[in-house]
This record gives structure tokens, sequence and C-alpha cells, in this order.
């Protein structure tokens, strides 16, 4: 079984956020770049698959859509233990570009297994693993929380209202995941930051393919309001506070 983890290359979630060009293009300068977080969830959870001889795992490859600048961050999934890399050779421009160039680059690779974040921590679109299974015509699983493998098929556990459903899917298919999928991400040792150096990282043109959107521009969110302190011997203004200007009650 081969398995293929689609991984984006996100600010970091403690980045101070800040805008240019009359709010059309986000400012880079300092920003420390990481792996989406349930990307990086995935690629653990693949690697677990891994490990346990049973599974009959060949190879875990990890894919992205981006341009040059994102290989540090390609290079640290291979550190963490990922086989190789595919980085498509393109700015990511709206979710559906972005499935789209990869499904044109692995269509032919045979995974049995794709795992996607459910979301972004950046534009939190949660929509690439759906279009990349359709594109693909692979069956996809959403919300899931588990993944294991029982006699040649995937046993996939998802989140429910209420509960939890658990899915007999037969290969190849797309699995759309959330935190719980591993309890915490693998960290690189330092023996895998000097093999990462040497494994296999294509990098591929991407195909003609039309953008369905235009960033028009971002808006930053108004401030918070100062924080109000009432007299504990004041419910009163509380009840006030509560009911006319947070309009909560």
């Amino acid at each position: 079984m081969k398995i293929l983890v689609c991984i984006s290359h996100v600010p970091d979630t403690t980045t101070k956020v800040k805008f240019v060009d009359d709010l059309k293009k986000l400012d880079i300068t300092g920003i420390q770049w990481v792996i989406n977080p349930w990307d990086e969830l995935s690629l653990t959870r693949a690697l677990e698959l891994k490990d346990d001889p049973s599974n009959d795992i060949q190879s875990v490859t990890v894919a992205h859509v981006g341009l040059a600048g994102a290989e540090p961050t390609i290079r640290k999934a291979l550190a963490i233990g990922a086989d190789d890399a595919l980085r498509i050779n393109a700015e990511p421009r709206d979710a559906f570009y972005v499935a789209s160039q990869l499904a044109e680059a692995v269509k032919n690779e045979s995974y049995d297994l794709v795992l996607c974040g459910i979301e972004s921590s950046d534009y939190n679109g949660s929509t690439v693993g759906g279009m990349l299974a359709e594109l693909l015509g692979y069956p996809s699983v959403s919300s899931v929380s588990s993944v294991r493998i029982e006699n040649g098929r995937f046993l996939i556990t998802r989140e429910i209202d209420g509960g939890k459903e658990i899915v007999n899917v037969v290969a190849p298919l797309v699995a759309i995941v959330q935190k719980g999928i591993a309890k915490e991400p693998r960290i690189a040792a330092m023996r895998g930051i000097m093999m990462a150096r040497t494994k296999p990282l294509k990098v591929v043109e991407p195909v003609e393919m039309e953008s369905f959107t235009d960033l028009v521009s971002f808006e930053m969110p108004k401030p918070r309001a100062a924080c109000k302190f009432v007299d504990p011997e004041n419910p009163g203004q509380l009840i006030d506070l509560l009911q006319n200007e947070a309009k909560i009650i």
C-alpha cells in the first residue's frame, strides 16, 4: 500500500498578521512557516500505520502546491519520516486550483490512501479534500478521527452529532481528518533531519488550470473593546451590560 499526505505551508499560529498593498497581500516579513497542524497530525498517523509491519505500507509521500519558498516546510515533513515528497511549482490561488493541481500530479500514482487535513489554519476553507476526492474519482470520508487497516480494508472512525460512526472502506479513498487522528504530532529526530537532506523531492510544473476566484482584499478584525470590571456588589450593572451591550441574555 502507498499513502499520500497533502500538506499546506502556513504561518505559525502565533504570527502577528499584517497586510500590504492596500490590504491585498500578506506581509510575509519575519513570518515563521510551519506544516498545517491538521496535516501534521495526518502525517503522524500515516507514519504510525507504516510502523506496523502487518499493514504492509510501502511508502508515505507528502505533496504540496506551492513555490520554492515552501521547501523547508516540505523538508521538515521528510525529516519527520515521510519517504519522499512532491511539490507542484505553482502559487496556490484557491481551493479548486490546489485540488486540481494535486489531482493531475498524482492521478497515475495509485495511492491507496490520501490524507488531507480538514482545513488549513490560514484560510480555513475545508474544501480541498472533498474536491480532490471528486477529481480523482475516489470515495471520501470526512471528519475522520481514526484510521486503521483490517484485512486489506480501511476502518474509519468519524465524528458525528452525538457520537461516532465507524465506516469500512475499500481502497483507494480520501480521508479528510481532524484533530484526534493522532495524539501528538511526531517530532523530527536529528537522524531524520540529516536523512531528509537526501530524500527525493520531486518538483513538477503545474498544468493550465482556470482559477474561479479573485482576491479583492483582506480585512482585519475590529479591535476588542476594553475590558470592563463590575463591582461584585452591583449585579444590576452586570445584567444591564449583558443585556444591552453584549446582548447575550
